[in-house]
């Protein structure tokens, strides 16, 4: 994953644009029938079960839209919540509440409905050592924010992009010539270009991961579409030469049972390309 100072300039790009898409020159509402004086208080209503993520983040919005608006924390992120709950209460400038309000609620309900199936997910390994990884496959232009609410909820994070972990796939390896050929290209280019970064190599079959461990410098083998079977035999076949992970239409019915094969993590596009927000409200109060 990048650093954690990459990650929050992730965040701060992903707050500009936000703001500059949705008040562009002006909230201009707010602006036309609330004195620029007038000051309230508003609160985050739950309207559904699940888990809270986005709190910090909200914080954040606030304070870029006006670092004089005071929030009251009621939930922590990660935290279980049901209908009727208040996770915060925000005070300052009317205006300002409002300008921040869509954002926080776009990113909150979204984060929250990662963070849920996340720890769905994550109690379903209880008891194995096995952990559910996110993947790439997050909404452009708020990959930080989905994969933020993956570790809120229990998960843990994949790559953040193509530039920090090399991840060698069935049409890198039919490109490159074979599995061995693109190992070896990889290596050659990392150190050409000083990168210090991890190799994941994806197998097809048992075939392919007995070539992959005959070479040397790959940290993950990703065993893709494997049957339970032969997951279990990949597994015993790469023991402690490096990690392993399952993927390919994993779901909630057979996530325990390939996490009891063996293998160290398990990665689902799920988590971030199939959740329905969580309902969620900012309330003005007296």
């Amino acid at each position: 994953m990048i650093s954690k100072e990459q990650f929050e300039k992730e965040l701060d790009l992903i707050i500009t644009n936000a703001i500059r898409e949705d008040i562009g020159d002006g909230d201009h509402t707010s602006l036309s029938c609330i004195p620029e004086t007038a000051t309230g208080k508003a609160k985050l209503l739950v309207k559904d079960e699940g888990i809270i993520a986005g709190v910090e983040f909200a914080k954040k919005v606030f304070a870029y839209v006006d670092k004089d608006l005071k929030v009251e924390t009621l939930i922590e992120d990660g935290e279980k919540v049901k209908y009727g709950d208040i996770v915060f209460y925000v005070e300052g400038k009317s205006q300002s509440i409002l300008m921040a309000e869509r954002l926080v609620l776009n990113a909150m309900q979204r984060m929250s409905a990662i963070a849920t199936k996340t720890r769905f997910f994550a109690d379903l390994l209880e008891g194995t050592k096995t952990k559910v990884l996110d993947t790439r496959k997050t909404t452009p232009g708020i990959r930080a924010l989905e994969k933020w609410a993956v570790k809120i909820g229990g998960g843990e994070n994949h790559r953040f992009a193509l530039y920090d972990m090399v991840m060698i796939k069935d049409n890198h390896i039919d490109f490159a010539g074979g599995i061995t050929q693109a190992i070896t290209k990889t290596k050659k280019y990392l150190a050409e270009k000083g990168l210090d970064i991890k190799i994941i190599v994806e197998a097809r079959d048992l075939e392919e991961i007995k070539e992959i461990l005959s070479n040397e410098g790959v940290y993950r083998i990703l065993i893709d579409n494997f049957n339970y079977e032969d997951t279990r035999k990949a597994v015993a076949l790469i023991g402690d030469t490096c990690l392993t992970e399952s993927s390919g239409g994993i779901n909630e019915k057979t996530i325990r049972e390939y996490a009891e094969c063996g293998v160290d993590f398990i990665s689902s596009g799920a988590l971030t390309h199939s959740v329905y927000n969580l309902d969620l409200s900012l309330k003005a109060v007296d």
